[in-house]
């Protein structure tokens, strides 16, 4: 199989927008982009603007080439909505691309949901059932896609047990010969998914971990990631590609020292540098300014 990690926070937006192609079948997983509206009492900084259209010109370049679409849930950077969104560098057009005459398999959108996520799967439904060539409620399902299985597990919390964040449903891409899950938002913080994760038993997981840039509000999260990740790693032995909401701490290698096996972020498994931005917004604005001020990577 082939995988392509996309965009996420090392690569400068908020994202795990992948693309897999396994025995002739393209699938693009998570297509969505976003910045954080607010970081530090701060909006976005210019440097993270344009990186974010060149990781949206990027995900719709993979968009035309993919057969599948799956969305593990609503969150809009995970799948690119039908408006014109400056933080999302979305558009009605974009989002037509991406899923016109699309195989959709996506995150069920009234069972195990919440209110906000609910009312953004009805947008999406509205907009992306009367152009989609198939679109099919994925939870705790499998699609035999000829050679090519995709199974996605029933809806786990987003994060921790209890979140109010609503659920997900990652995905298992099997070949034959290599079995690969993208556990989208996870945050390596509940039972369940671990679970799912270990009796599927994955070479490849590419996973986000946890919030820990929320500080009090994600309290113990950065334990129980190391340990859960811990366990996985331990349990299947599987290559661990982890981004997304630990890196929005500037502190995340001290959480990869924490693991047994070294995981690479997408940053990391496409051989380029780690660029965090948003851990580094403060930074970026006094830049901006002509002010003095370090971060550990390079603007260009």
């Amino acid at each position: 199989m082939r995988v392509v990690p996309l965009a996420s926070e090392s690569l400068g937006v908020r994202s795990l927008a992948t693309f897999v192609e396994a025995s002739g079948v393209k699938i693009l997983i998570d297509p969505g982009v976003a910045l954080g509206p607010k970081r530090y009492g701060l909006p976005p900084a210019r440097a993270e603007i344009e990186v974010l259209r060149r990781m949206r010109k990027k995900l719709q370049g993979y968009a035309r080439k993919a057969d599948v679409v799956t969305i593990s849930h609503y969150h809009y950077d995970h799948h690119t909505p039908f408006f014109e969104g400056l933080y999302e560098s979305s558009s009605e057009a974009f989002a037509r691309e991406i899923y016109s005459g699309k195989l959709l398999l996506i995150k069920h959108p009234k069972e195990n949901i919440n209110f906000s996520q609910r009312k953004r799967a009805w947008a999406f439904l509205k907009n992306a059932e009367p152009i989609a060539r198939r679109m099919e409620f994925a939870d705790g399902r499998a699609f035999d896609l000829g050679g090519v299985t995709l199974e996605f597990s029933p809806a786990v919390p987003h994060g921790s047990e209890g979140s109010k964040l609503g659920f997900v449903v990652m995905v298992l891409i099997d070949d034959g010969s290599e079995r690969i899950i993208h556990a989208s938002d996870i945050q390596l913080l509940n039972r369940k998914a671990v679970e799912w994760i270990v009796e599927k038993n994955p070479d490849v997981l590419i996973t986000g971990g946890p919030p820990t840039y929320l500080g009090k509000r994600a309290e113990g999260s950065w334990e129980t990631g190391v340990k859960n990740l811990n366990e996985i790693i331990r349990e299947t032995n599987a290559e661990i590609i982890l981004d997304h909401h630990i890196v929005r701490d500037r502190r995340y290698p001290e959480f990869f020292d924490g693991l047994e096996k070294r995981p690479k972020t997408f940053a990391g498994f496409l051989k380029v540098e780690d660029k965090p931005l948003e851990a580094y917004r403060r930074e970026l604005h006094r830049i901006e300014r002509g002010e003095k001020a370090e971060v550990p990577f390079g603007l260009g």
